[in-house]
């Protein structure tokens, strides 16, 4: 089975935003880096070259695949920003109709800049998806 390419690594986090993020992004990152490690109590760590996560858990997939991955977490992706989420319930898909600009993918919310969401429905957002895991992977 391959290797998972996504692990805890000791790069830095601001060397990372200095390297891929324009200065909205940067601005836009530290308000993500407080709001998720406010949530978490945990501190940005890199995952991989491109995802800054905080915490962590252990997932198995019914393939039995397994492996370890962030607990929320957020990436630089060209012009928007993604943060991880598993909101694919109900709640989630409500919460994401009143959230403001963005796109969803299976697990990927982009937008271009924090300003375009609305704060209070993004940190629900990431509470529920952080429960939604927990409740999945222990």
């Amino acid at each position: 089975m391959a290797e998972n390419k996504t692990k805890a690594t000791d790069s830095s986090v601001e060397g990372y935003l200095a390297s891929r993020a324009n200065p909205q992004q940067t601005a836009d990152s530290h308000a993500l880096i407080a709001l998720l490690g406010g949530i978490t109590g945990q501190p940005p760590k890199m995952w991989g070259p491109s995802i800054v996560g905080f915490g962590s858990y252990t997932y198995t997939y019914e393939s039995g695949r397994s492996g370890e991955a962030p607990l929320a977490g957020f990436a630089v992706r060209g012009r928007e920003l993604v943060v991880y989420l598993d909101c694919e319930d109900e709640a989630g898909a409500k919460l994401l109709a009143k959230l403001g600009k963005h796109k969803m993918g299976k697990s990927c919310l982009y937008f271009k800049q924090l300003a375009d969401l609305d704060a209070g429905v993004l940190e629900k957002l990431v509470k529920a998806s952080i429960a939604n895991v927990k409740k999945k992977y222990g």
